[in-house]
């Protein structure tokens, strides 16, 4: 569960970029497309050595387990965001003192 929702946010993010890159690049939403891709990525690593390890890629079947999946992807898209928006102030904040 994780994984899905990270890769929703990933191609949200990557979506919202595309559509508006040249009206709205100091926002910077690629480097959030990227962090959520990085994200869904290492959680596709977590399912593969689970594969290895004879477990499920995902686990859809345990409710309490899913539910805690949720919870922590919900955790890694506000913390995306949160990091995003000290880059972006990091990013503003440098380039107006220039």
């Amino acid at each position: 569960m994780t994984l899905i929702i990270t890769a929703v946010a990933a191609i949200a993010a990557a979506g919202a970029w595309y559509a508006t890159r040249s009206e709205h690049a100091d926002l910077h939403l690629g480097v959030l497309a990227l962090m959520y891709a990085g994200a869904a990525l290492m959680w596709c690593v977590d399912g593969f050595a689970s594969l290895a390890e004879s477990g499920p890629f995902v686990e859809l079947s345990d409710a309490d387990v899913m539910a805690d999946d949720a919870k922590l992807g919900a955790l890694i898209v506000v913390c995306g965001l949160a990091i995003w928006g000290v880059y972006l102030l990091v990013r503003r904040r440098r380039t107006a003192c220039a």
